[in-house]
């Protein structure tokens, strides 16, 4: 007699809290031109920009983005045009439904890694994720900068940034 392996697809660790098939639209002023909007649909885990031209969207780019990513992605680009504190980012990555307490417990966290001297490994797993993130954000020509002691904000990929990688 045969043996019959199933093979099971495991749920991720940490899947999304949104409605299946959930497309959130970003418009982005002064990071995107005008007629561009960068779609984030949830359930496939892709971002693309799209241009309107004669009242018809047309796909400029597309990239893949894993959960982790996108756990990252989303409240940066809710964020705009502002920055996205640490512990927000932090909060998301941490947990599916970042609610104002899991906000504050992540800035708490934060607190108390800083006195510590632990600042660098509390936050090393998000960093590598936005590492990954703003590699793939450059195909929609934008950046995540770094601002010291606050958090990541999205700013244009200059032409000089352009050419270095």
């Amino acid at each position: 007699m045969q043996e019959i392996f199933v093979h099971q697809i495991k749920a991720p660790a940490r899947p999304l809290e949104q409605p299946p098939g959930e497309i959130i639209h970003f418009t982005l002023h002064n990071l995107l031109p005008p007629g561009h909007t960068l779609a984030l649909n949830l359930a496939l885990g892709t971002l693309s920009l799209l241009i309107y031209k004669n009242d018809s969207p047309q796909l400029a780019a597309e990239q893949q983005f894993t959960d982790s990513e996108i756990c990252v992605l989303k409240p940066l680009l809710e964020s705009y045009p502002h920055f996205c504190p640490y512990e927000v980012l932090l909060a998301s990555f941490n947990s599916a439904n970042v609610t104002d307490q899991e906000i504050e417990r992540s800035r708490e966290r934060l607190q108390v890694a800083q006195e510590g001297r632990v600042w660098d490994q509390e936050m090393r797993p998000v960093r590598n994720v936005l590492s990954r993130t703003r590699l793939k954000m450059h195909a929609f020509k934008v950046d995540i900068f770094s601002i010291l002691e606050t958090g990541y904000v999205l700013m244009p990929r200059t032409r000089y940034r352009q050419r270095g990688a």
